[in-house]
């Protein structure tokens, strides 16, 4: 019995060092054939996506816009004070959902959010939606997964591939 285990794990390195050894080169025309089944991947998504925004936009009868980069947005009240503009610290009261109601973030629990447009640190939809209001204007953003946490999500309350709601006040815009 030991000498068909050593045997066994002879076999086992002779495998392994054999196999190791060759390397697989991919040609032009495998790259470009696995890229283009990647877009169309993508384009497919980005479909079901927006249709998911749609329903949800009909559903809870909402008016909203919506960007060329897939963000929708819409004022439901507007304020009195200065429009925010790049590089702006702003200070933001909010409340980040899933399109299910779930409830992931909230200034009420965690402070209000600040941040200085057009230096990252957020998600990409709120930095362009901020910018389309006034301090003291109430919003409503709907993100899609590119917008907003990707593939992964955000590793905590918000699951891969979300696309999220987003409620804000906005508070300040300091230049």
């Amino acid at each position: 019995m030991k000498v068909n285990g050593l045997y066994l794990v002879f076999i086992l390195m002779l495998f392994h060092f054999c196999s190791g050894n060759q390397e697989k080169t991919i040609t032009n025309a495998e790259l470009h054939n696995t890229e283009e089944a990647l877009v169309g991947a993508n384009r497919i998504l980005v479909k079901k996506d927006r249709e998911k925004i749609m329903a949800y936009v009909r559903r809870n009868n909402l008016t909203m816009k919506e960007t060329s980069s897939g963000l929708w947005y819409g004022i439901e009240r507007y304020g009195f004070g200065v429009k925010a503009q790049e590089n702006a610290l702003v200070t933001l009261k909010y409340k980040v959902s899933l399109l299910d109601g779930t409830v992931c973030y909230d200034s009420d629990s965690l402070g209000v959010k600040q941040f200085t447009i057009g230096k990252g640190g957020v998600e990409s939809g709120l930095e362009e939606g901020v910018l389309f209001l006034s301090i003291g204007d109430k919003a409503t953003f709907i993100m899609p997964p590119h917008l907003a946490h990707g593939l992964p999500g955000d590793g905590n309350k918000i699951p891969a591939r979300s696309i999220i709601v987003y409620d804000v006040i906005l508070l300040k815009a300091e230049p």
